[in-house]
């Protein structure tokens, strides 16, 4: 077994070492391949990512993708590495749960998983600025045959997890040709999945009750832009960007990355929270090696530290440690359930 590893930029050079320790301890024969990209690989040879990292993360079929800065300003010759990837590798479906962990951030009663499609959408980086620089303008693509293959994904996933509602979330009030086509074409996949409960809010409205009441949600499936926006909206009541995580998935490519940013405030202090890269490479295990029952123990080990009182530095408790320090405890719990 094999994964393509990228650190990317500011902490993902402490997160992702951490996760990496963490499957080692519960898979000792995995390959690791070590590779580069991202702002700072740019920074420094003029390109975000080699096309021999590509096919190194298409042959193996598994990348864990760390922390990634990108700048709010066009860049010649930048994109993001991790979007690229998405797209051209048809990892269709971006997965972000959010549930209750026992910290002082988190909600009890929060048990839900946003699913967003990966390829469309406003994401798609169509964009241009007038001649006079007075008019920004982008494209927004949603077509039947990507709606249709993330909506199957969603209720698939929802009988895998035992879930029993699907939410679609869209703005086709405002915008029928596109966000309407995803809406028929959902809930036209919906009847193939009769024992599935199906119901539909618009995206301002999904917004409200998420911050009302998250657990009105199960699953959430919704296009691009919305998916990303909302599962940020939803991490706060799983205890915020550091503990949640994401994979992308698609046939023959599963790539977990965590959900926040690089973070270049705190990057080298040895503070960061790993939570979400451990629990991410989890999903990773989970959905791309089959691998349920290892993916149980890494979630459990997590749980079970954080129970203890170990507490990472972006929870304000007397109890915080360090980003080696809290991986370690998740590793000795991660022994003990492996024995047991």
């Amino acid at each position: 077994m094999e994964l393509c590893v990228i650190e990317g930029d500011g902490i993902g050079h402490e997160v992702v070492p951490a996760a990496v320790k963490v499957l080692k301890t519960v898979i000792p024969d995995l390959v690791v391949l070590e590779a580069r990209a991202g702002w700072d690989y740019f920074q420094e040879t003029g390109k975000p990512i080699d096309e021999e990292t590509v096919n190194q993360v298409i042959k193996t079929g598994a990348l864990l993708y760390g922390a990634a800065t990108s700048p709010s300003y066009p860049v010649e010759g930048y994109y993001s590495p991790v979007v690229r990837m998405r797209r051209e590798l048809k990892a269709h479906a971006n997965i972000r749960p959010i549930s209750y962990l026992p910290v002082p951030t988190a909600r009890a009663g929060v048990n839900l998983v946003v699913v967003r499609e990966n390829t469309e959408d406003i994401y798609i980086g169509q964009e241009q600025t007038s001649a006079d620089m007075d008019t920004g303008t982008a494209t927004k693509i949603v077509t039947r045959a990507a709606t249709e293959r993330i909506a199957h994904t969603c209720f698939r996933l929802a009988r895998l997890s035992e879930r029993k509602l699907v939410t679609i979330v869209h703005k086709g009030n405002v915008l029928p040709q596109t966000d309407g086509l995803f809406r028929r074409v959902a809930f036209e996949i919906s009847e193939q999945y009769p024992d599935i409960e199906t119901d539909e809010l618009l995206v301002d409205t999904a917004a409200y009750w998420l911050v009302k009441d998250p657990t009105r949600f199960d699953i959430i499936l919704t296009l691009n832009q919305y998916g990303d926006i909302l599962s940020d909206m939803a991490a706060a009541w799983g205890g915020g960007l550091g503990f949640v995580p994401a994979v992308n998935l698609g046939d023959d490519i599963g790539i977990a990355e965590p959900v926040h940013g690089s973070a270049p405030d705190i990057a080298g202090k040895g503070i960061a929270n790993p939570i979400a890269t451990i629990l991410s490479a989890s999903l990773l295990v989970r959905y791309r090696w089959k691998m349920p029952e290892i993916a149980d123990k890494i979630d459990k080990s997590v749980r079970q530290a954080l129970q203890d009182g170990a507490y990472t530095p972006d929870v304000k408790s007397s109890g915080s440690i360090g980003t080696e320090a809290f991986t370690d405890k998740v590793c000795e719990k991660l022994v003990k359930l492996v024995k047991n």
